[in-house]
């Protein structure tokens, strides 16, 4: 593959409802999304990084000058032969793997496409129908969160998963399971807890969740383990795992029992695949996690969901549940039964909305060799 162009663009998208989490709440998203021409094929990919480094050290701004300057400038003209071998090309850069997917993943849509398969496919998925959970953010009130649950069960996903912090915990699950005794329930803590909640922490095991996620530090693996030793309740960890040998250190370690995989977090989907391999090896399953993605970013993870070991519902809901309209087209829909069947069509399998990109558009560059 020949890479010819690149084109970055910023585009805003106002979400339908609020999304809180113990980061912040946020009503819009700021979007990167990338466009990569090779051999006259476009591939498309989408920087999943925040309006702010609070999930991550990334945020937008860093990731489109990272683009700008750095990774794109050490792609354009090259010559290579399959996806994968982009990131040796971008490896001088440290870090900003966020920034580093989105280029990545364009790329791999890019050769599905010349290759006439779908994503999925090429990167050797199996499954034919996904299971779907949702993610439900920090509310205005409990009724609130409430009635949101209602709402996506009644839509048919098969887990939800609702966001704590210290104060927004213990009595929300407990109003969750008086009403729906049996679901399968997990909740997302985004590292609002410390060694000082450890007992509080214990409690939670009286709700029969799946997982509570990411209670401790962002970079911590030594105190999941402690923790994970004296509750019941799997920890999954999340934001600690950027690439397969954190996933090997965590496993090993004991520190979860659980990984989300966000190909995003962990710099695109050569490395997101080596993680779930690395989850396979020790029978440790693993689901795909979201970041607010248009619906670009979306099909990434449909494709990437598709994989064996993704044995537990993760966050790929449909659009209709973050945009009043997605930038591509047919949006990602979920089945009553709370599934999404991954397309056939070749590369990400969803025709790009252009012209409602250009229409979103807040600013646009394009780097050539």
């Amino acid at each position: 593959m020949q890479i010819e162009l690149i084109t970055m663009r910023e585009i805003q998208m106002p979400l339908v409802h609020f999304f809180e989490t113990s980061f912040g709440r946020t009503t819009s998203r700021r979007v990167l999304l990338i466009e990569i021409r090779c051999d006259g094929v476009a591939g498309w990919g989408e920087c999943v990084a925040g309006e702010g480094p609070f999930y991550g050290p990334e945020w937008i701004e860093t990731a489109w000058a990272t683009i700008k300057h750095f990774l794109a400038p050490a792609l354009a003209g090259k010559k290579i032969d399959h996806a994968s071998e982009s990131g040796k090309l971008m490896a001088r850069v440290r870090g900003h793997r966020m920034a580093k997917a989105a280029l990545e993943n364009a790329l791999w849509d890019a050769e599905a496409k010349q290759l006439g398969i779908p994503l999925w496919k090429l990167v050797g998925g199996n499954r034919r129908e996904i299971a779907c959970g949702v993610s439900i953010g920090i509310q205005d009130s409990p009724g609130q969160l409430l009635d949101k649950i209602a709402e996506e069960l009644a839509a048919g996903y098969q887990r939800i998963k609702v966001k704590v912090k210290p104060g927004w915990d213990l009595a929300i699950l407990e109003r969750i399971r008086e009403r729906w005794p049996e679901i399968l329930l997990s909740c997302d803590a985004n590292s609002a807890y410390t060694l000082d909640d450890f007992e509080h922490l214990r409690q939670f095991d009286g709700y029969r969740l799946l997982m509570i996620e990411q209670p401790l530090w962002s970079d911590d693996f030594y105190f999941h383990a402690q923790l994970q030793r004296q509750i019941k309740t799997s920890i999954c960890l999340d934001e600690s795992i950027e690439h397969a040998r954190d996933a090997a250190a965590a496993i090993e370690s004991g520190a979860c029992r659980i990984i989300n995989i966000k190909v995003g977090r962990v710099g695109g989907m050569t490395e997101a695949i080596k993680v779930h391999d690395v989850c396979q090896r020790h029978n440790v399953p693993v689901w795909c996690g979201g970041m607010l993605e248009s619906g670009i970013g979306r099909a990434h993870n449909v494709a990437l969901s598709t994989l064996e070991n993704f044995r537990l519902p993760g966050d790929v809901s449909a659009s209709k549940r973050y945009w009043k309209e997605d930038v591509i087209d047919p949006e990602v829909q979920v089945s009553p039964q709370g599934t999404i069947i991954p397309p056939s069509t070749p590369g990400i399998g969803y025709r790009v909305r252009e012209s409602l990109i250009e229409k979103l558009r807040v600013r646009k560059e394009m780097i050539r060799a």
